[in-house]
């Protein structure tokens, strides 16, 4: 092999490979809604990784840095339970909390039968995080 050869090799194993889209992505977006201050709406394009949960996604997207926060408290029982979204935080005094919804595909919103914990979202699934009044 000759001198040339060898060195663009050389170079060529010490260049950082681009990353390849990772097929195991599903795409879905997390919209955060206040319908008791009417603050405007954000949201956020994620993904969970395939047949993940919708806590993984909110952890990535919380851990990416784009100022989606949130917290949750694990119940022994039931798991997880959101409490607060980007600083905003149900009560029981206020008779607030966060409610899960999902809008489907065909523009469906249905309200999931599990929570952050167990629910998998599908490809292009909005997840809705609507902080509410009961």
């Amino acid at each position: 092999m000759t001198p040339a050869l060898l060195s663009a090799a050389l170079l060529l194993l010490l260049l950082p490979a681009a990353p390849a889209q990772d097929s195991n992505q599903t795409p879905i977006s997390i919209r955060v809604i206040n319908s008791v201050t009417n603050t405007p709406n954000m949201t956020y394009p994620t993904y969970v990784v395939f047949r993940g949960i919708l806590l993984g996604a909110m952890r990535r997207l919380r851990d990416s840095g784009p100022g989606f926060r949130f917290k949750y408290t694990e119940d022994p029982n039931y798991g997880p339970f959101l409490t607060s979204v980007n600083g905003v935080t149900g009560s029981p005094k206020k008779r607030t909390y966060w409610e899960l919804l999902v809008k489907k595909a065909g523009g469906q919103i249905v309200r999931p039968d599990v929570g952050i914990g167990c629910y998998i979202p599908m490809a292009n699934e909005e997840i809705i995080l609507k902080f509410n009044k009961y």
